[in-house]
C-alpha cells in the first residue's frame, strides 16, 4: 500500500520570502488552531506594516476568530467575525496576495460559514458539520508592501 504524499502548504521560497509569523499563523490555522493563529497574524498586523498587508492580515485574523467563536458555541460572534472578513477581502480587491489564492479560500470560506448568514440569529440553527479551508499558497512568491 503507497503511501498519500500530503501536499505542503508553503515551500521553502515562502519560507523565505514571508515574515514568520504569517508562515507561523498558515501552520496553526491547518491545524484547527484559530486562536493561536490570529495571535501570530496579529503579532504581525500591529506593526510596522503597508496598508494593503495590514488589511489582509485583518481579514485572516478576522477569519480565524469566527471559526474559534464557533469552538467556543459563539455563532453571533462568529457571524460577525465572518462577515468583516469577507468586508476587507472584498475592499483588498485582489484575487492573490502574498501567494494565497483569496477567490479560493473566500470559497471554502463561504462554504463553511454560509449558513451563519441564513436566519437571523444564527444560534436558532443547528451548527452543520463544519470543514474550515485549508490554506496552500500558489507555488509564485508575490511581493507585498
Amino acid at each position: 500500500m503507497a503511501e498519500l504524499e500530503i501536499e505542503a502548504p508553503y515551500s521553502d521560497a515562502h519560507i523565505a520570502a514571508y515574515p514568520v509569523e504569517y508562515i507561523a499563523g498558515i501552520d496553526l490555522y491547518n491545524a484547527g488552531e484559530f486562536h493561536a493563529a490570529h495571535d501570530a497574524w496579529e503579532e504581525r498586523w500591529m506593526g510596522e506594516v503597508g496598508p494593503q498587508e495590514k488589511l489582509f492580515l485583518q481579514a485572516m485574523i478576522q477569519s480565524a476568530v469566527a471559526f474559534h467563536h464557533l469552538d467556543i458555541g459563539r455563532p453571533g460572534a462568529a457571524r460577525q467575525m465572518y462577515l468583516r472578513a469577507k468586508e476587507k477581502f472584498a475592499r483588498l480587491g485582489c484575487p492573490v496576495f502574498m501567494s494565497l489564492d483569496l477567490e479560493n479560500y473566500q470559497a471554502q470560506l463561504d462554504s463553511a460559514l454560509s449558513w451563519l448568514l441564513s436566519a437571523p440569529d444564527p444560534r436558532e440553527l443547528p451548527m452543520p458539520e463544519i470543514v474550515p479551508p485549508k490554506i496552500r499558497l500558489l507555488a509564485a512568491v508575490d511581493g507585498f508592501d
